[in-house]
Parts: C-alpha cells; structure tokens; sequence
C-alpha cells in the first residue's frame, strides 16, 4: 500500500477548476497591463481621452470580468445563472464590434491631418491592423462559440480562445510604459505617435502562451487537443506572426485610407 501512495499521480485540477484559473489569469493579465497607462492615471486625474475610449475600456474591462464570473458561475454548479446571464457577454461582444472600429477610424482620420510626420502616418495605418484584425479574430470565435451553445467541449474552448486572443493589448502596455518618453509631438497636430509594431507582436505571443496551457491541459486530460486549439489556436498565432508583414503592406495601408475617411466630419 505504501508503494502505491508513493506512487500514486495528484489529482488532475478538474475542467471546470482549469477554466475559472484560465478565466482569472486572463482578468489579472488585464488589470494588472492597463494599471500603468489607464488605471492610475485615471485614478490621479491626468488620463485625457475621447469618452469612447473610455466606453471602449469599460467593454474589454467588463468581458474579462464577464468571462470570470461565468466560469466561476460553472464551477460552482450554478448552470441556470451562467446561461441567464449569457446574454449580457452578446451585448459586451456587441458593444466592442461597434466601438473598436469607431476608435480606430477617428485615430485614422487624425493621422489624414496636413502636416502630419509621414512616416508617423505610416506606422499608425499600419498599427490599426493589430485592433482590426484581432478584432475580426474575436468576433468570428464568438459567433462561433454562440453556434456551438449546446457543445460545452467546444463553447468554452471558443471563449478561451477569443479571450487569450485580447490580451496582447494589456500586456504590450508594460512595453509603452518601459519605454522611454517620447519628444514633443508637433504642436497644433493630433498626436499619432504608436508604439512600434513589433510589441505588439511580441505582446500577442506572449498571450499565446496561456494557449500552450490550454493546449498542455488538453493533452494531459483527454490524451488529445480539441480541434479549437489546434484550428482556431493555429489561425490566431498565424495573426500574431505577420501583424507586420500585413500592417505594413500596400493593401492594409490603403485600406487604413479608406477606413480613415469614414472618421473625417462630414
């Protein structure tokens, strides 16, 4: 009997367990990437923005929080809440699918202002790429994950993943907030300045590791990966892998034009 306890394996975290940790990580990543550029300015009063933006934290803000508390709903057996409550995260959805792209066509429409450095201009046509397409990913894993309702394996797998998918943004804050200040931006323009595309990237595979997780989990438990992780999984690191590439090309810049003159006044 001894030589069996000694050899005995500990016990497997169980899947609803793996997803309320998998959910919480993806809450601190986000509190804790913003906490340098947004939470505490805005906290001491010197955060200046456009009320979208705001609308625009308070959404990504309020899925991470969404997705953790549905988990935990789960978790704790409580089904019939977590389903009552599932049409609140098609409206947080819904709201991001509107206020992403107004951002975005407003920044493009700055950076169409006279005067504007040139290759400034470039790099922030280029940048809306990573909001763009991290934002058609999203979207497309959720209507999916809304599909697939009544499969829970592929549901919940779907969720992870579009949420694994945002937390480049939060992570590449820590990158800004390392770097250097800036100098002064020309006076009497927008300012556009972005980070370099490259964080962004490296920020985006950063959060893919929580994929790797998810995708170690799969294997330990069900002796395979879900085709979530290894399509969807495979699509989103395929993204990360040429924002460059695509941000930068001739295609993507004219199209960041054309999405750029849907923010100009009328």
């Amino acid at each position: 009997m001894a030589d069996a306890v000694m050899g005995a394996r500990p016990k497997a975290v169980s899947p609803r367990q793996f997803y309320v940790w998998m959910a919480g990580s993806c809450f601190l990543i986000a509190v804790l990437g913003f906490l340098p550029t947004y939470w505490m300015p805005l906290a001491k009063g010197s955060f200046k923005a456009e009320p979208m933006v705001h609308i625009h934290g308070i959404l990504m803000f309020g899925w991470v929080t969404f997705f953790f508390t549905q988990a935990w709903l789960v978790a704790q057996g409580k089904i019939l809440a977590h389903r009552t409550w599932g049409m609140l995260g098609i409206s947080i959805i819904t709201g991001i699918a509107f206020i992403v792209p107004t951002i975005v066509s407003l920044r493009l429409a700055q950076a169409a202002t006279p005067g504007e450095p040139a290759q400034a201009v470039h790099d922030a046509r280029a940048f809306t790429w990573v909001t763009i397409g991290g934002l058609l990913f999203l979207v497309t894993a959720f209507v999916l994950a809304i599909v697939k309702l009544k499969d829970s394996e592929t549901h919940k797998r779907l969720i992870l993943l579009m949420t694994i998918s945002m937390l480049g943004a939060p992570i590449a804050r820590w990158f800004i907030f390392a770097a250097p200040p800036a100098p002064p931006w020309p006076a009497g323009l927008p300012d556009i300045s972005t980070p370099p595309i490259i964080i962004a990237m490296i920020a985006g595979l950063l959060g893919d590791i929580l994929l790797g997780v998810a995708i170690a989990y799969d294997w330990r438990t069900r002796g395979k990966v879900h085709p979530v992780y290894l399509i969807g999984g495979g699509i989103m690191l395929a993204l990360h892998l040429t924002t460059g590439l695509v941000g930068n090309s001739a295609a993507w810049q004219s199209a960041a034009i054309a999405i750029g003159k849907l923010g100009l006044p009328t």
